[in-house]
């Protein structure tokens, strides 16, 4: 792959507090934010004209959904927006085990095959860690190789998850946590929250 200006790890909740219509929301949603026109333009609008996007689900297990994707235009921000909606529900539901879901993410930008100007990993939740290494030491982890950890807290389970998210999850440059009721405002959510990343300033 050639060299991109952000590589970047979504790394997706699907434990058991997560039904099939939240699924379908949330990866609907996450679909959608890449049709966007303001987010193909902040895709594209480094100094590398490009960004690598991958999908990571996670549970008590974690599954790659959506390998290392670019997109240095609108065909590949489509082709990845269709991947997105297309991709199955695995691992199969369990236990909120975001510690080793973080740890994974971390793995594949670890792994990435190209050059990337940033790191980010962006986690999204509904709930607490209960399974598996903290989220603390894993998150420091990533924040002294250079990993920027952002997340989005779904409130519709835990009210309090964001200061969790704000306290054990998120670190590095420019890091920053978001939240949103439930998943009927998770599209919208995600679509601001991309925007920042991607753009790499304080947009909110």
């Amino acid at each position: 792959m050639q060299a991109v200006d952000l590589a970047l790890c979504l790394a997706v909740d699907v434990s058991a507090s997560v039904d099939f219509d939240e699924f379908g929301l949330m990866i609907g949603g996450l679909a959608n934010s890449f049709r966007q026109e303001r987010i193909r333009q902040a895709a594209t609008g480094g100094p590398r004209g490009a960004i690598a996007v991958s999908l990571l689900f996670w549970s008590a297990q974690q599954e790659l959904a959506v390998p290392w994707t670019r997109v240095a235009d609108a065909a590949g921000a489509a082709a990845l927006a269709d991947a997105i909606d297309n991709a199955p529900r695995l691992p199969p539901a369990g236990a909120t085990a975001l510690g080793p879901g973080m740890a994974a993410g971390l793995g594949l930008l670890g792994r990435l095959d190209a050059q990337a100007t940033r790191l980010v990993l962006d986690v999204s939740g509904d709930g607490r860690h209960n399974l598996g290494r903290p989220p603390g030491p894993v998150r420091d982890i990533g924040v002294a190789a250079g990993v920027s950890i952002n997340g989005l807290a779904v409130l519709n389970e835990e009210p309090d998850l964001l200061e969790h998210y704000e306290a054990e999850v998120i670190g590095g440059p420019g890091a920053f946590a978001m939240s949103c009721a439930d998943y009927a405002d998770f599209a919208d959510a995600m679509a601001r929250k991309l925007f920042r990343e991607i753009r790499g300033t304080l947009v909110a």
